[in-house]
């Protein structure tokens, strides 16, 4: 392949200086050096062809640097930034990539859940970028109506002010006064990340076109007949005194207790009644029926029969039968209350039970309760648990783990409560929705997904869209002064136009008002796809260009919450799924697989880490997981990642000061004559070279493949593994025996060549996870015309030599073998040896050519490295290696040790070995200690036994053949 720029290593290649001679070498090339400020003064050239690469200091090359300092990414993002390359650029192409980012709350700080989302969308967008598609990720926030009203009303609580005590429009105010100060942290936060978000099209839920969305959609889903008024069992939050969605509701394990309670018989004796088990005694006032099991024995004679509900000056309830009834949980008798329980709720609604509400908004009993009518509901709990002691209607107390719901935002006991709210009627929906994934039109990953995706809209519920709150969007529903509500109202899109159909039914003199409550923030949320992109105008030219996008990531956890309603909410209304992928990733844990919790003390922050660690060794460690699957993330696994950084950075160090100097106009010429994009270039290059760029092409189709099918995991361990074991490790060591040689510049610049077109290709392929570090190597490399994020992905299908690789691999194993040898002779590692390499004359003919390569990778004396095709005649004297199938190598035992001092120290650690085998043998053969001591105890003795006796056998026999060698020697 040719360099992506024909004049990469033109004459003005840089200055660069001559390190690590081998240390078998003869001769030593000659060292340039330069002062740092010439130096600095020509590399500023390099950058001229880009706006802002010479004098703005930006970027800072590793041959200045001795690490990559993270101080310099927010330089590197404002740099990126101000060029604009964060909008979609349709120069390269016209098919499209859109992303829209999921809209964080805007109270939200940045936590590793974001840092997921934030790292996974990136490295979609820079790599589609990089592939020349128009390229567009939609930033926003959420004005997350409970949280932040929930933090201003806080907040005036501190200066002793009530929301109410300031009106709605003055709070509301006070509210937007706040988001304009603090709305911006999570934000800055996100762009601290290295999101490559267009910035200039950021969107807010409140902004006035996506709030005409919102009231569009509203309209138009009421002229359907799919949005209805009504009083249904909702999550009620007795502090803020709203309904909360489902997703605001979370459940948790805590102590409490299970109330036994009698429930006489009416018309029976003292003896006739019956006990029911309950968590909630304060609701029995709300009790419309008692319930047992149709095959219960125990209460069968009971069924139709009446029951009097305790402290309810007589009230009676019939006594049904029906096989929801848990006969083995409790008493198998079940009381219930349909105002005041989800599950009873739908009973009722079944049976045709009257529903009975017995708390106020407030979480206080109201007047049902007849006594303790006033009474906070807990409080209400304490007092009748007492008088039914004193009456003896209290059967007993005992210990019970509840399930508890509590506010996700304000932290209290959620009431199930009948109220008043607007619907949504989601079954014509979700029907359009299955659809959409049965035909393919929509993907969802991981495929697991789909069916629990299928089986929550096939049994949807109705979507209770109304919240009591004043920050948000207003339900845009208008009433009659002196009419029923319920009956009489007007849906328009403002107050004008209700004014003006109210008055065409009611007359000129008619008097309306807003309905108080607001739109579920979820309800504004399904329309982000869409409404962020101009809709309802369809003419809109981001509409047009950008509409259906193309991939929604996010956590599987709001998968029904969020996602699903956007996919209905899409088709509804532009007719197009709005995306055409849902890719879905996990939970962020702690090392040992915990949920991260203030609680716990396991909470990692990100800007913490970043400042630890580097953004793109965080970036890189949540990258390695696997779609919909949570992930473990510890300091081990970020501290590796920082290595990776650094390691990345002395590879381009190495890369830079082995480049050709300036001067060298000669040396330049000849290394830009080589190119990697034909069989025949390729197959004219030495064996090392060959079969790197052949690894490389290898990777650069493997890589872009798990790209395209969204496999970020195994993109990130390809490419780390190529760069850390093939080109760190290999390459750039054998490489070295060519640039540091005295055969001459034209062996140097096929090296040079070399590391400069893997390098550069490894920084591109690694750039979507490692955004920073990339860039600022990239950079720093001669002649870069455009900035790396901008730069053209690799290109695919290059041709590689597999004959080379297996060659290649041969060598490997070689140099492995003669690696072990050395470390299980001790042999000190400046120490040189002799060998003698047996093949074949095929083997040996490509072999014997990288002799100086495997002389400085197995660190052997040249000059008596020899190549033949039978054993040595001092092949008994010589440690015998088999390398692979017809490759050996004999090393002259002498070469590597003093054969006496060995034998000596072999012979004294043969002797403690025995010792502590023999002790073991000792306790083994012990029948108090085989019969009495505990079976795992007894199997690890007999495991380290087996071992010892293991090691003992391949100690003596490396000591017979060490005295064998010492007495042919003698």
């Amino acid at each position: 392949m040719a360099f992506s720029n024909p004049s990469l290593l033109s004459s003005s290649c840089s200055v660069y200086s001559r390190l690590n001679p081998l240390l078998f070498s003869t001769k030593r090339r000659r060292r340039i050096s330069l002062s740092r400020s010439h130096f600095i003064r020509f590399r500023s050239s390099h950058f001229s062809t880009v706006a802002g690469m010479g004098d703005s200091g930006v970027f800072t090359s590793p041959e200045v640097a001795k690490s990559f300092d993270f101080t310099a990414e927010e330089r590197i993002y404002k740099w990126w930034e101000s060029q604009g390359y964060f909008k979609p650029n349709f120069e390269r192409g016209s098919d499209t990539f859109v992303i829209p980012m999921p809209p964080p709350n805007v109270t939200g700080s940045l936590h590793m859940g974001h840092a997921m989302f934030v790292t996974l969308e990136d490295i979609m967008v820079r790599y589609h970028r990089m592939k020349g598609r128009p390229t567009l990720w939609l930033p926003g926030t959420d004005h997350a109506g409970i949280a932040t009203q929930l933090v201003v009303e806080r907040m005036l609580a501190a200066e002793g002010i009530k929301r109410v005590d300031l009106g709605r429009e003055e709070f509301t105010k006070r509210v937007w006064e706040w988001k304009e100060k603090y709305g911006g942290t999570i934000t800055n936060q996100i762009k601290r990340l290295g999101a490559s978000c267009d910035w200039t099209r950021e969107r807010f839920t409140l902004d006035t076109q996506l709030s005409r969305a919102v009231v569009e959609a509203f309209v138009k889903l009421h002229e359907k007949g799919l949005i209805y008024q009504g009083s249904y069992m909702v999550n009620w939050s007795p502090n803020l005194q709203t309904a909360v969605s489902d997703l605001e509701v979370e459940y948790s394990e805590e102590p409490g207790a299970l109330y036994h309670i009698k429930y006489r018989v009416a018309g029976g004796s003292r003896d006739d009644f019956l006990t029911i088990a309950t968590t909630r005694p304060e609701t029995l006032f709300g009790d419309t029926a008692v319930a047992v099991h149709p095959e219960d024995e125990r209460y069968s004679k009971y069924i139709g029969q009446q029951a009097i509900v305790p402290m309810t000056y007589g009230r009676h309830v019939p006594i049904i039968s029906d096989k929801y009834v848990d006969k083995d949980f409790g008493t198998g008798v079940l009381k219930i209350s349909p105002g005041h329980d989800h599950n009873d709720y739908l009973l009722a609604r079944k049976l045709g039970l009257p529903i009975l509400n017995v708390m106020n908004k407030d979480g206080t009993l109201n007047e049902i309760a007849g006594l303790y009518s006033g009474l906070d509901r807990f409080e209400a709990r304490k007092k009748l648990w007492s008088e039914l002691e004193e009456t003896g209607l209290a059967v007993k107390k005992v210990a019970h783990t509840l399930r508890v719901p509590r506010s996700q935002r304000g932290g209290e006991i959620i009431e199930p409560l009948v109220s008043k709210q607007w619907f949504v009627t989601m079954e014509p929906l979700a029907e359009k929705a299955l659809q959409a994934v049965e035909k393919g039109e929509l993907t969802i990953m991981p495929e697991r997904f789909e069916k629990i995706y299928n089986h929550w809209l096939s049994n949807i519920k109705d979507w209770c869209i109304s919240r009591q709150l004043w920050w948000g969007h207003r339900i845009p529903v208008w009433y009659i002064v002196g009419k029923d509500c319920e009956e009489d109202y007007i849906v328009a899109s403002c107050t004008d136009e209700a004014l003006e159909k109210a008055r065409q039914k009611y007359g000129q003199n008619v008097e309306i008002y807003q309905d108080p409550d607001v739109l579920d923030t979820w309800f504004s949320s399904a329309l982000w796809p869409f409404s962020t992109l101009g809709w309802p105008d369809v003419s809109a030219k981001d509409f047009k260009e950008f509409y259906p996008t193309s991939v929604l990531e996010t956590g599987h956890d709001i998968l029904f919450f969020w996602v699903a309603r956007m996919v209905m909410m899409g088709i509804e209304f532009t007719g197009k799924v709005p995306f055409s992928n849902i890719y879905l990733h996990g939970l962020i844990r702690d090392s040992q697989g915990r949920k991260m919790s203030k609680t716990l003390g396991n909470v990692i922050d990100p800007l913490d880490t970043i400042k630890e660690y580097g953004t793109d060794a965080l970036r890189f460690s949540l990258s390695l997981g696997t779609p919909g699957q949570d992930l473990n993330l510890s300091t081990e696994r970020l501290n590796s990642n920082k290595a990776f950084t650094n390691k990345l950075w002395n590879a381009g160090k190495f890369v830079l000061q082995n480049l050709p100097p300036q001067s060298d106009l000669s040396a330049c010429k000849a290394m830009q004559e080589f190119k990697f994009d034909t069989e025949e270039s390729l197959f004219k290059l030495p064996l090392p070279e060959c079969w790197v760029v052949s690894k490389l092409h290898m990777l650069i189709d493997a890589v872009t493949a798990s790209y395209d099918k969204f496999f970020f995991g195994d993109v990130a361990r390809e490419i780390y593994d190529f760069f850390w074991a093939d080109f760190a490790d290999w390459y750039i060591e054998a490489s070295k025996s060519r640039l540091y040689q005295s055969g001459g510049d034209s062996t140097a610049s096929v090296a040079q060549a070399v590391l400069l077109y893997v390098f550069e290709n490894i920084l591109k392929l690694l750039h979507p996870f490692m955004p920073f570090v990339t860039e600022e190597l990239w950079q720093s490399l001669p002649n870069r015309e455009e900035a790396l994020i901008v730069s053209a992905w690799p290109v695919t299908s290059l041709p590689r030599q597999t004959d080379s690789i297996k060659k290649f691999e041969n060598l490997q194993a070689l140099t492995r073998a003669i690696r072990n040898a050395r470390a299980e002779y001790s042999v000190e590692p400046a120490r040189r040896i002799s060998a003698s390499i047996v093949a074949n004359s095929d083997v040996i003919q490509y072999i014997s050519k990288e002799r100086e390569v495997l002389a400085l990778l197995s660190r052997l004396d040249l000059l008596n490295v020899s190549f033949t095709q039978s054993p040595p005649g001092d092949a008994n004297q010589s440690v015998h290696l088999v390398a692979s199938e017809g490759l050996e190598a004999y090393l002259p035992l002498a070469d590597m040790v003093d054969i006496s001092s060995e034998v000596e120290r072999i012979s004294k650690r043969l002797a403690k070995m025995q010792t502590e085998y023999d002790g073991l043998m000792a306790r083994l053969s012990s029948p108090s200690f085989v019969e009495k001591a505990p079976e795992d105890i007894v199997r690890g003795v007999q495991e380290k036994a087996a071992e010892a006796e293991e090691k003992l056998t391949l100690t003596r026999n490396r000591l017979s053949f060490l005295q064998s060698t010492a007495m042919v020697s003698n």
